[in-house]
């Protein structure tokens, strides 16, 4: 594979389908499913399994526990599920919108600086094997255009979306003026369903590979780097 990658989620989160032979997983099965596909390569990095906030650690076990792991990939998955937002804390206080800013900064070690990882969201399945709560395929009926729904999102990936510099827009007059679909590589962070994700390690290198031909055309995208 020869990709570095770092996987950021939602250690508890049970509201997913069933996968194989779990019938009540949570987002670290996933995981544990993704580095399964994988085992050729040993560049899996997983993200914390502690679902405390941020606060409750001392700089010292952030980083011995992610630090290094990040500055040592080029990717950054992000698993998108129903529960991986916590309402009662701050964004800037959970570990996903975290993991991201620190993915997107260069850092320097040992005379080493490393640039900004690509990102891709990987979207999961609900219970229920549905993906509305975030994707809709075919909203419009004349261009069959894929929706989002972004603001589901912690706020510095909902700004590392359709944050393309230049915009191309479809002509596909079943949309209001201003509102027709993007066109081409319109995110920095690519969305993708977990079905089309993992159906093989062949369609997970492609997927990984679109990330990575984004993140070389960084400076066309308005990437964010701060979490709120």
């Amino acid at each position: 594979m020869g990709k570095k990658v770092f996987i950021s989620y939602k250690f508890s989160d049970s509201n997913v389908a069933k996968l194989d032979s779990i019938f009540y997983p949570t987002a670290r099965d996933y995981v544990n499913k993704l580095q399964d596909m994988l085992e050729e390569t040993p560049h899996i990095f997983k993200a914390e399994e502690d679902d405390n906030d941020l606060s409750r650690f001392k700089d010292a076990t952030i980083e011995s526990k992610l630090r290094a792991k990040i500055f040592d990939s080029t990717v950054t998955i992000v698993l998108v599920s129903p529960n991986f937002k916590d309402s009662g804390i701050p964004e800037n206080e959970q570990w996903i919108p975290w993991e991201i800013s620190y993915s997107l900064k260069e850092h320097s070690r040992n005379e080493r600086t490393s640039g900004s990882n690509a990102l891709l969201a990987v979207v999961l399945p609900d219970r229920r094997g549905d993906y509305g709560y975030y994707i809709t395929d075919d909203s419009c009926s004349n261009c069959h255009c894929r929706s989002l729904n972004t603001p589901f999102l912690f706020e510095i990936m909902r700004r590392n979306m359709f944050n393309i510099k230049k915009p191309v827009f479809t002509d596909c007059n079943n949309h209001l003026p201003g509102s027709q679909p993007y066109q081409g590589d319109f995110c920095y962070m690519p969305s993708v369903k977990w079905a089309d994700f993992a159906m093989n390690t062949n369609s997970i290198n492609q997927y990984l590979d679109l990330a990575i031909r984004i993140n070389e055309k960084i400076d066309e995208y308005e990437v964010v780097k701060e979490t709120n």
